[in-house]
């Protein structure tokens, strides 16, 4: 089994699929012989046939001469996932947090009541790249760090078993699903409405999707409840958890999405987020804030607020 992560760089054509083997990268398609491989989307959406392929370019990298990672322009592993499907209140630590803050009982663990994983969405328009700059909308004073473990689909997953989930899972990246605390509800609607609630502009600003630097092939994590998690602002530790303290784990969130809809290749799972979130303690993002994501066997997401 090769070791290689999968990116998407910038090239001169355009963005394009590259595989990253001992910080080199090579142009998938070139190298594959496929010139259908044109984005990571193909590459996915070809999943099956593409991993074989993918295993001989890792084994013969050595044998020629590829683009120097620190050469290349890395942007969002995938451009642009149909669909990003986002945990909520998914790590045990993070409930106890959050029910500390608001001065109630903790939730009970959600399997006692017979609940099944709650996700909202983000749309492919929020979605940048590692390294970039992210202006933090006007709006909003109260810009908020969330570190998660992100899935990226392989295979077309409808009503799939939990023990089966994994298996449509092409790999893992990073995510930093930045949250704009102070506009989850709209304030000119009574609280007892049920049209309150702003995901959008509470979800959904520009820039509010940080991912990557690049994919992991589910192969190399065979076990993505047993990764640590960590998060940084301006090198401060801010969140230090792990992905075995999640409520639903990975499986459960692939199988319960595919009773809902179909899930497709390319399509994103963000598993949810741990504790030390800046709401709990109530500090936000400021403009020069640096903040590093790194997940144990992925890599580190690094982005500047500004």
């Amino acid at each position: 089994m090769e070791n290689y992560k999968l990116v998407t760089y910038r090239a001169a054509k355009g963005p394009r699929p590259g595989v990253v083997v001992e910080e080199e990268v090579f142009d998938v398609a070139e190298m594959t012989g496929r010139s259908s491989y044109a984005t990571m989307l193909d590459v996915l959406n070809d999943w099956e046939a593409a991993q074989s392929l993918l295993d001989e370019v890792a084994a013969k990298a050595g044998k020629t001469k590829g683009i120097p990672l620190g050469r290349i322009k890395l942007l969002a592993p995938v451009l642009y996932p149909s669909a990003i499907f986002c945990a909520g209140a998914n790590y045990f630590d993070h409930m106890q947090e959050m029910a500390a803050m608001l001065k109630i009982d903790p939730e009970p663990d959600p399997h006692s009541k017979g609940l099944n994983p709650w996700h909202f969405i983000k749309t492919s328009h929020t979605v940048v790249e590692t390294q970039s700059a992210i202006p933090l909308p006007e709006y909003s004073k109260m810009v908020d760090w969330e570190a998660e473990l992100a899935v990226v689909i392989g295979r077309p997953a409808k009503k799939v078993p939990v023990d089966k989930a994994l298996n449509y899972a092409a790999g893992y990246t990073i995510a930093n699903d930045l949250s704009a605390r102070d506009c989850a509800t709209r304030p000119q609607v009574s609280p007892t409405s049920p049209f309150r609630y702003d995901w959008v502009s509470q979800k959904n600003f520009e820039g509010a999707c940080p991912l990557g630097p690049w994919i992991v092939p589910a192969k190399k994590i065979p076990n993505p409840q047993n990764l640590s998690i960590k998060l940084w602002v301006d090198d401060v530790l801010k969140q230090d958890s792990h992905t075995s303290r999640m409520i639903f784990s990975v499986a459960e969130q692939i199988a319960y999405l595919s009773t809902r809809i179909t899930l497709y290749p390319g399509d994103l799972i963000l598993t949810g987020t741990p504790s030390g979130v800046g709401m709990a303690r109530q500090e936000f993002l400021k403009p020069g804030d640096v903040v590093r994501v790194w997940i144990e066997g992925i890599g580190t997401l690094s982005n500047t607020m500004e």
